[in-house]
């Protein structure tokens, strides 16, 4: 092993755990040791043939008393879940005990720590990563990038702030997760269904963590929080990756998570989702079918779009042709890019705001 190289075990084999396996066997300054699998028949099979790729001479395992004995630097915990949180808990405080740091994109709640729920939990990973003087870092493209990281990069060009509304607008006909897309989230649902995500406190749970993280950083207080909820129906039968949804019932999504601020709505995290490019075509859109956008009303008013699109699927690891194969890939690469930061970083449940710049070392190609 080179010296100076951090030594990862990727913690499944999932779409993003893929995307990372590839990249982290790509980097001259990552050594991938091993790879943990749920699954009894994937043991033993090569861990490269499972990331959609080329055998690379490393057997995943279901041990994760095996990997822990190889005293990895760092884990890349990618394992998801209908109960990802409470599954996901015990296993980060088993590997911050034994020395281990943790990055996650499993626990997006975690990308702010220090307003993470229940306070248990959150206890129970402080004490174990001080324990064992290592660090839990979570992240993705959002949350964990667009709404509240690029939202505080983008507002050190401000002389005055009076409102930051951070968007996802996405089309998610490609999603195939039944009880998340129907039981959770309504789609192809009847309005009259009341799913997860409209119970109340749902919204403010989910992204408050964020909405806080960028008004501590900020120096202003959230009085309150706050959110909406919109449904719009498709007029025809849509044919998508979770089923068939008939005509009348929902086709698209509109939340917002919004934090009150002197008495007015001032940080606004958006999230816009279809089924189709047409239906509910009033509503906030964007050209490609995934994509994110910030706006800073203040002194300058500042509106930045982006989206991240693949042009090689194979190369990252993906072979499905899905609409959010470049915001997976950019989900993986935030945490891999992290890990030398994290390993530097001192003890404790950090945040995207507590790590530098995780400029990627080793990602520059030359030539190919």
């Amino acid at each position: 092993m080179t010296a100076g190289k951090h030594r990862v075990v990727v913690w499944s084999t999932g779409g993003i755990g893929s995307i990372a396996i590839r990249a982290v066997n790509e980097r001259p300054n990552l050594d991938l040791v091993g790879v943990w699998v749920h699954s009894p028949e994937k043991d033993g099979m090569d861990a490269g043939e499972l990331a959609n790729g080329e055998p690379i001479g490393l057997a995943v395992t279901t041990d994760a008393d095996a990997l822990i004995a190889l005293k990895p630097d760092c884990v890349i915990y990618a394992a998801s879940g209908p109960e990802r949180d409470a599954l996901a808990i015990p296993d980060y405080v088993k590997l911050l005990s034994a020395g281990i740091n943790v990055v996650t994109t499993s626990t997006t709640r975690l990308v702010n720590p220090h307003a993470y729920e229940p306070a248990e939990w959150r206890d129970q990973l402080a004490s174990a990563a001080k324990a064992g003087q290592v660090s839990l870092y979570a992240s993705g493209i959002e949350p964990g990038f667009a709404a509240d990281y690029l939202s505080l990069v983008l507002s050190t060009q401000s002389s005055q702030i009076e409102k930051i509304h951070a968007y996802e607008i996405g089309l998610y006909d490609d999603y195939g997760v039944p009880d998340i897309m129907s039981d959770a989230m309504g789609f192809g649902r009847p309005l009259d269904y009341e799913p997860w995500i409209a119970m109340p406190g749902a919204i403010e749970g989910e992204w408050q963590g964020q909405i806080r993280m960028v008004a501590d950083a900020l120096g202003v207080e959230v009085q309150e929080m706050r959110s909406t909820f919109d449904r719009a129906v498709t007029e025809r039968t849509l044919d998508v990756a979770m089923g068939t949804v008939e005509a009348g019932t929902c086709g698209a999504l509109r939340m917002q998570a919004i934090g009150v601020v002197d008495g007015r709505e001032a940080i606004v995290i958006e999230h816009v989702t279809r089924l189709a490019p047409d239906v509910a075509p009033d509503w906030p859109t964007l050209p490609n079918a995934l994509g994110y956008r910030v706006v800073i009303t203040g002194t300058p008013d500042i509106d930045c779009t982006f989206d991240v699109t693949l042009r090689d699927r194979k190369k990252a690891g993906i072979e499905s042709m899905t609409s959010g194969a470049g915001a997976m890939v950019a989900t993986a690469m935030r945490v891999v890019n992290a890990v030398p930061y994290v390993v530097d970083a001192p003890p404790g449940l950090v945040s995207s705001v507590d790590l530098p710049l995780t400029i990627p070392k080793g990602a520059f190609r030359t030539q190919g």
